[in-house]
């Protein structure tokens, strides 16, 4: 029972024990004392004699489960995102049936838990408003049942930070299995990315380049297979982040859904689970102080999705790491951009995965940028982890000395507009609006914009600065996707197709431009964007990091003063326990009392 793991993975190393008890332990202390199955989480549950044992063994055997299925085993939850409506996680059933197969094989006992699915494409006003809902269920769900360790499956954007977010307040063994990515989209001898390719032929529509046959055709051959978007979107950026942070099997992120080896390392990730367990190898022993910094220095090297930014510093926040946007952009200013991937580059996930995947690219960083000493789920060391992976393709993933840009693809700015911060993602702007002064343009909400956007009244030009608010993490309300302002039918039909937009908003991982967004505080609550009026200047300049408003500060005060805010959205259900909880866009857009210091109890199951 609880025989160390030995199967080879995806990069084609040997994991080493994770050894030690509560989580603490010296690799190079030999093998330490194992959990005896008495202290079993799950033990506390079926393990006693009182009356409360009697019945969860009973109501065991109604399930149909024979004692010697599940007593002295370690428990293991699957939860499990797979959902009709989710078609990045189309194909989840049968990886967990993989996962199963794998905690069967190492002598564990598996329990499937459903839980939220997050779907990027259909659900309103946007996932963002129930990513902390999925990690409490999460966290929740593992702390409630009788669980010994978990192994987490998802995706699509928020899934990913919603899991490990839940798993790491719960402080469980656990191992995240990616949905992967889908194989690449085709269309008339074009190679398509999702995301991507559908801004950039929604904008030709508009433009009169191509017509409604021509659209017909790319709806089918956009997204061909389940599994998350195939380019560096969110969804790939965050299962990168998974990967560094040393949560995954190795190799785990780049891994095309429908690729058989998906469902090898499914299996892998449910033998390790039982292994993890065995030796009370928790998350928090994983999701260290370097590892965050290594996750970061890792999303810039992909040239990967701004939301990772809101992202990782509230996943920080719930391991007790302080991360902070000056973070992302001193570390941006070290690390070069290695990852040639659309939207930043040219190539798509399948690509990347058969140049050699996240542990090529971590590699080519090493320990200039990376902290190799520390553990993964996997190995004794990252280190260990890394040893032989190789590059097979240069041109998908760059050598630091030929990088697709000297420096981090994006940029945290501050400013009389932005004083708690905001990102921009230059390395997918046109370099001449790099530094620009524009004046502004501004709209109050979303759906004022798609109304008037094409009006020539507004007199939009290719200098003018679009401006949204009230799109933020209050406004929006979740903070939606649309940082990405489109830009004026007349203007794309006379050959323009990059302007300077502001937002409180955030941007999907599959856009691109010049979009400045997370800007903090918010237009909701007063922050200065709110107070932009048609036609100031606005000036951008990100070489310097700055972002401001050329209003005189009495004025600002003025208007500072005649300003009221809205009136809440929600008067009921879990919108008004969001707006009641949820911090700004610079701390994560947590609710506060899910990262606030505290202990929860464990329950009392006997």
């Amino acid at each position: 029972m609880g025989a160390a793991v030995t199967e080879k993975h995806p990069t084609g190393s040997t994991p080493e024990p994770i050894t030690g008890q509560g989580g603490t332990a010296d690799p190079g202390a030999g093998r330490e004392r194992r959990l005896t199955s008495e202290e079993l989480r799950s033990h506390r549950w079926w393990g006693t004699e009182g009356l409360r044992s009697f019945s969860h063994r009973a109501r065991t055997r109604q399930l149909g489960y024979l004692p010697e299925e599940h007593i002295g085993k370690p428990v293991i939850a699957i939860v499990n995102t797979w959902s009709d409506i989710n078609p990045c996680h189309q194909h989840l059933r049968e990886r967990a049936e993989a996962v199963k197969r794998g905690v069967w094989q190492a002598g564990g006992f598996p329990l499937e838990f459903p839980v939220a699915t997050l779907s990027e494409t259909f659900q309103k006003p946007t996932p963002m408003l129930y990513r902390n809902l999925l990690s409490m269920e999460t966290e929740e769900l593992l702390r409630s049942y009788p669980v010994d360790g978990a192994v987490l499956l998802g995706g699509c954007d928020k899934t990913t930070p919603a899991l490990l977010m839940g798993a790491a307040s719960a402080d469980v063994p656990a191992v995240f299995v990616p949905a992967g990515p889908m194989l690449r989209g085709h269309w008339r001898g074009e190679t398509l990315g999702s995301g991507t390719d559908m801004w950039k032929y929604w904008d030709e529509r508009r433009a009169g380049r191509i017509g409604d046959a021509e659209l017909a055709e790319l709806e089918c051959g956009l997204a061909r297979s389940p599994g998350t978007c195939m380019t560096m979107g969110t969804a790939s950026t965050m299962a990168s982040v998974a990967e560094v942070l040393g949560v995954t099997m190795p190799g785990a992120a780049a891994i095309p859904a429908v690729d058989s080896s998906h469902s090898r390392m499914a299996a892998a990730a449910g033998r390790r689970i039982v292994e993890l367990v065995w030796t009370d190898a928790r998350l928090s022993r994983f999701l260290t102080a370097e590892a965050y910094r290594d996750a970061v220095a890792t999303v810039l090297a992909l040239g990967g999705s701004t939301n990772a930014v809101i992202h990782l510093i509230a996943m920080a926040g719930r391991s007790r790491v302080p991360l902070e946007l000056a973070d992302f952009d001193r570390i941006a200013r070290e690390v070069p951009v290695l990852a040639d991937i659309r939207p930043g580059g040219r190539f798509l996930m399948e690509d990347f995965y058969y140049a050699g995947g996240l542990p090529a690219l971590l590699a080519r960083l090493d320990e200039d940028h990376l902290h190799l000493d520390r553990p993964t789920v996997a190995h004794a060391t990252l280190r260990e982890q890394l040893a032989g992976a190789a590059t097979h393709d240069t041109e998908v993933i760059r050598t630091p000395d030929q990088p697709l840009a000297e420096q981090g693809g994006l940029a945290v700015l501050r400013g009389n507009l932005a004083p708690d911060g905001a990102v921009i993602k230059h390395i997918s702007a046109e370099p001449r609006l790099l530094k620009h002064t524009g004046p502004a343009v501004v709209f109050d909400d979303y759906r004022t914009m798609q109304a008037t956007i094409n009006e020539p009244a507004l007199e939009i030009t290719p200098d003018s600065v679009l401006v949204l608010r009230g799109a933020g993490p209050l406004g929006g309300p979740g903070m939606p996707e649309y940082g990405m302002l489109p830009i004026p039918d007349y203007l794309l039909k006379q050959g323009v197709t990059d302007m300077v937009r502001l937002s409180d908003a955030r941007m999907s991982g599959t856009s691109y431009g010049a979009c400045v967004l997370h800007i903090a505080p918010e237009s909701h609550v007063g922050g200065p964007l709110a107070l932009v009026n048609d036609g100031d200047l606005i000036t951008l300049d990100v070489a310097a990091r700055t972002l401001r408003l050329e209003v005189d500060d009495a004025e600002l005060a003025r208007r500072r003063a005649a300003w009221r805010p809205p009136e809440p959205r929600y008067g009921r259900g879990f919108g008004a326990l969001y707006q009641e909880h949820i911090t700004q866009a610079d701390t994560g857009c947590d609710f506060a009392f899910l990262s606030r210091e505290g202990e929860v109890p464990e329950p009392h199951a006997g």
